[in-house]
Protein backbone atom coordinates (compact mmCIF):
# COMPACT_ATOMS: atom_id res chain seq x y z
CA UNK A 1 0.00 0.00 0.00
CA UNK A 2 2.51 2.38 -0.80
CA UNK A 3 2.09 6.07 -1.81
CA UNK A 4 1.17 6.90 -5.37
CA UNK A 5 2.26 9.67 -7.73
CA UNK A 6 -0.81 11.97 -8.69
CA UNK A 7 -1.14 10.52 -12.28
CA UNK A 8 -1.45 7.20 -10.94
CA UNK A 9 -4.23 8.57 -8.67
CA UNK A 10 -6.27 9.38 -11.57
CA UNK A 11 -5.35 5.94 -13.31
CA UNK A 12 -5.95 2.42 -12.98
CA UNK A 13 -2.89 0.17 -14.29
CA UNK A 14 -4.06 -1.46 -17.76
CA UNK A 15 -2.18 -4.76 -16.05
CA UNK A 16 -4.84 -4.48 -13.18
CA UNK A 17 -6.89 -8.18 -13.42
CA UNK A 18 -7.50 -8.95 -10.15
CA UNK A 19 -10.00 -6.91 -7.99
CA UNK A 20 -10.30 -7.78 -3.95
CA UNK A 21 -13.28 -6.18 -2.24
CA UNK A 22 -13.24 -5.08 1.45
CA UNK A 23 -16.64 -3.58 3.06
CA UNK A 24 -16.23 -1.19 6.25
CA UNK A 25 -18.93 -1.09 8.23
CA UNK A 26 -20.08 0.14 11.52
CA UNK A 27 -22.69 2.15 13.76
CA UNK A 28 -23.80 5.75 12.73
CA UNK A 29 -21.16 8.23 13.12
CA UNK A 30 -17.91 6.22 13.19
CA UNK A 31 -15.98 7.63 10.78
CA UNK A 32 -16.27 4.81 7.64
CA UNK A 33 -16.46 7.79 4.74
CA UNK A 34 -13.87 9.43 6.80
CA UNK A 35 -11.62 6.52 6.59
CA UNK A 36 -12.18 5.63 3.27
CA UNK A 37 -11.53 8.84 1.89
CA UNK A 38 -8.45 9.35 3.82
CA UNK A 39 -6.62 6.26 2.68
CA UNK A 40 -8.30 5.77 -1.32
CA UNK A 41 -6.10 6.52 -4.34
CA UNK A 42 -8.62 8.62 -6.31
CA UNK A 43 -11.30 10.79 -5.18
CA UNK A 44 -13.89 9.21 -3.21
CA UNK A 45 -17.41 8.03 -4.43
CA UNK A 46 -19.04 9.20 -1.99
CA UNK A 47 -23.90 9.58 -1.25
CA UNK A 48 -23.19 11.87 1.46
CA UNK A 49 -26.53 14.28 1.82
CA UNK A 50 -26.92 17.11 4.19
CA UNK A 51 -29.10 15.67 6.79
CA UNK A 52 -32.56 17.95 7.79
CA UNK A 53 -35.24 17.82 10.28
CA UNK A 54 -36.87 14.92 8.51
CA UNK A 55 -34.13 12.83 10.09
CA UNK A 56 -35.21 13.50 13.52
CA UNK A 57 -36.66 11.23 15.19
CA UNK A 58 -35.27 8.45 12.72
CA UNK A 59 -31.96 8.30 13.25
CA UNK A 60 -30.54 8.10 16.52
CA UNK A 61 -27.65 10.90 16.47
CA UNK A 62 -26.56 10.68 20.09
CA UNK A 63 -22.92 11.40 20.38
CA UNK A 64 -22.75 12.74 16.81
CA UNK A 65 -24.96 15.81 17.39
CA UNK A 66 -22.60 17.89 15.33
CA UNK A 67 -22.94 15.61 12.10
CA UNK A 68 -24.60 17.32 9.55
CA UNK A 69 -24.22 15.11 6.67
CA UNK A 70 -24.94 11.26 6.13
CA UNK A 71 -24.05 8.61 3.50
CA UNK A 72 -27.17 7.16 1.90
CA UNK A 73 -26.23 4.46 0.26
CA UNK A 74 -22.04 3.74 0.09
CA UNK A 75 -18.47 5.27 -0.30
CA UNK A 76 -16.47 3.77 -2.68
CA UNK A 77 -12.60 4.10 -2.73
CA UNK A 78 -9.70 2.41 -4.64
CA UNK A 79 -6.42 1.36 -4.02
CA UNK A 80 -3.77 -0.17 -6.33
CA UNK A 81 -1.35 -2.90 -4.41
CA UNK A 82 0.49 -3.65 -7.22
CA UNK A 83 0.19 -3.31 -10.94
CA UNK A 84 -1.92 -6.67 -11.13
CA UNK A 85 -4.16 -6.34 -7.65
CA UNK A 86 -6.31 -3.53 -6.95
CA UNK A 87 -8.57 -3.36 -3.73
CA UNK A 88 -11.60 -1.92 -3.97
CA UNK A 89 -13.49 -0.29 -0.45
CA UNK A 90 -16.88 0.22 -0.17
CA UNK A 91 -18.17 1.73 3.03
CA UNK A 92 -21.42 1.03 4.23
CA UNK A 93 -24.59 3.55 5.83
CA UNK A 94 -24.54 3.22 9.66
CA UNK A 95 -28.44 4.39 10.05
CA UNK A 96 -30.67 1.34 10.59
CA UNK A 97 -33.08 2.11 8.17
CA UNK A 98 -30.05 1.63 5.94
CA UNK A 99 -29.07 -1.63 7.38
CA UNK A 100 -31.14 -3.55 4.11
CA UNK A 101 -28.13 -2.38 2.18
CA UNK A 102 -25.67 -4.43 4.14
CA UNK A 103 -26.25 -7.84 2.57
CA UNK A 104 -25.63 -6.82 -0.76
CA UNK A 105 -22.56 -4.83 -0.25
CA UNK A 106 -20.88 -8.33 1.28
CA UNK A 107 -21.70 -10.30 -1.81
CA UNK A 108 -18.16 -10.92 -2.71
CA UNK A 109 -16.21 -9.28 0.28
CA UNK A 110 -13.17 -10.70 0.88
CA UNK A 111 -13.55 -9.37 4.52
CA UNK A 112 -14.45 -6.45 6.38
CA UNK A 113 -13.56 -3.31 8.98
CA UNK A 114 -15.68 -2.70 11.93
CA UNK A 115 -14.69 0.55 12.46
CA UNK A 116 -16.25 1.77 16.22
CA UNK A 117 -16.74 4.80 18.37
CA UNK A 118 -15.88 3.38 21.96
CA UNK A 119 -18.13 6.08 23.12
CA UNK A 120 -21.19 3.57 21.64
CA UNK A 121 -19.74 0.32 21.94
CA UNK A 122 -23.51 -1.04 21.44
CA UNK A 123 -23.60 0.68 18.11
CA UNK A 124 -21.63 -1.67 16.50
CA UNK A 125 -23.09 -4.62 18.27
CA UNK A 126 -24.90 -5.00 14.40
CA UNK A 127 -21.91 -4.52 12.05
CA UNK A 128 -20.31 -7.82 13.73
CA UNK A 129 -23.83 -10.03 13.78
CA UNK A 130 -24.42 -9.67 10.52
CA UNK A 131 -20.89 -10.33 9.50
CA UNK A 132 -20.30 -13.50 11.47
CA UNK A 133 -24.05 -14.50 9.77
CA UNK A 134 -21.99 -14.17 6.53
CA UNK A 135 -18.80 -15.75 8.04
CA UNK A 136 -16.70 -12.67 6.99
CA UNK A 137 -13.31 -12.69 8.31
CA UNK A 138 -13.13 -8.82 9.87
CA UNK A 139 -11.13 -6.55 12.27
CA UNK A 140 -12.18 -4.20 14.70
CA UNK A 141 -10.49 -0.82 14.51
CA UNK A 142 -11.24 1.50 17.19
CA UNK A 143 -11.82 5.25 15.61
CA UNK A 144 -9.99 7.96 18.02
CA UNK A 145 -12.52 10.72 19.02
CA UNK A 146 -11.04 11.59 22.00
CA UNK A 147 -13.36 9.86 24.48
CA UNK A 148 -12.78 7.65 27.67
CA UNK A 149 -9.64 5.39 27.43
CA UNK A 150 -10.74 1.76 27.16
CA UNK A 151 -7.83 -0.80 27.20
CA UNK A 152 -8.47 -3.48 24.41
CA UNK A 153 -9.35 -6.16 26.96
CA UNK A 154 -12.50 -3.42 28.01
CA UNK A 155 -13.39 -3.35 24.37
CA UNK A 156 -13.30 -7.14 24.06
CA UNK A 157 -14.89 -7.96 26.68
CA UNK A 158 -17.75 -5.57 25.98
CA UNK A 159 -18.12 -6.59 21.82
CA UNK A 160 -18.30 -10.28 23.23
CA UNK A 161 -14.85 -10.09 20.48
CA UNK A 162 -13.53 -13.98 19.48
CA UNK A 163 -9.70 -14.23 20.19
CA UNK A 164 -8.95 -14.73 16.28
CA UNK A 165 -10.80 -11.62 15.28
CA UNK A 166 -8.01 -8.28 15.42
CA UNK A 167 -8.61 -5.43 17.55
CA UNK A 168 -6.56 -2.22 16.39
CA UNK A 169 -6.51 1.35 17.28
CA UNK A 170 -7.03 4.43 14.43
CA UNK A 171 -7.56 7.86 13.48
CA UNK A 172 -9.29 7.60 10.40
CA UNK A 173 -8.94 11.00 9.81
CA UNK A 174 -4.73 10.08 9.06
CA UNK A 175 -3.94 8.01 5.42
CA UNK A 176 -1.46 6.15 7.52
CA UNK A 177 -3.20 4.92 10.24
CA UNK A 178 -5.99 4.12 8.00
CA UNK A 179 -3.40 1.86 6.23
CA UNK A 180 -2.74 0.27 8.66
CA UNK A 181 -6.29 -0.93 9.69
CA UNK A 182 -6.08 -2.30 5.83
CA UNK A 183 -2.86 -4.40 6.59
CA UNK A 184 -4.35 -5.84 9.72
CA UNK A 185 -7.31 -6.91 7.31
CA UNK A 186 -4.63 -8.51 4.94
CA UNK A 187 -2.96 -10.01 7.49
CA UNK A 188 -5.72 -11.26 9.16
CA UNK A 189 -7.22 -12.83 6.06
CA UNK A 190 -3.95 -14.77 4.89
CA UNK A 191 -3.98 -16.39 8.27
CA UNK A 192 -7.38 -17.52 7.81
CA UNK A 193 -6.97 -18.70 4.17
CA UNK A 194 -3.69 -20.17 5.66
CA UNK A 195 -5.48 -21.98 8.26
CA UNK A 196 -8.33 -23.20 6.07
CA UNK A 197 -7.64 -24.25 1.98
CA UNK A 198 -5.82 -22.21 -0.86
CA UNK A 199 -7.91 -19.86 -2.30
CA UNK A 200 -8.19 -19.28 -6.14
CA UNK A 201 -7.78 -15.27 -5.36
CA UNK A 202 -4.25 -15.49 -3.58
CA UNK A 203 -3.89 -12.13 -1.06
CA UNK A 204 -1.48 -10.36 -1.67
CA UNK A 205 1.49 -9.52 1.24
CA UNK A 206 0.65 -6.37 2.76
CA UNK A 207 3.00 -3.47 2.43
CA UNK A 208 4.28 -2.24 5.77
Amino acid sequence: MDSVTSEQRRTLHSTADNGLKIVVVGGFGVGKTTLVRSVSEIRPLNTEETMTQAGEGVDDTAGVAAKTATTVAFDFGRISLDAHNVLYLFGAPGQERFWFLWDRLFSGTLGAVVLVDTRRLADSWYAIDRLEHHGTPFVVACNDFGGPVHTPAQVREALDLADEVPLVFCDARSRESSKQVLISLVEHLRSVVAASRPTSHPIPEPTP
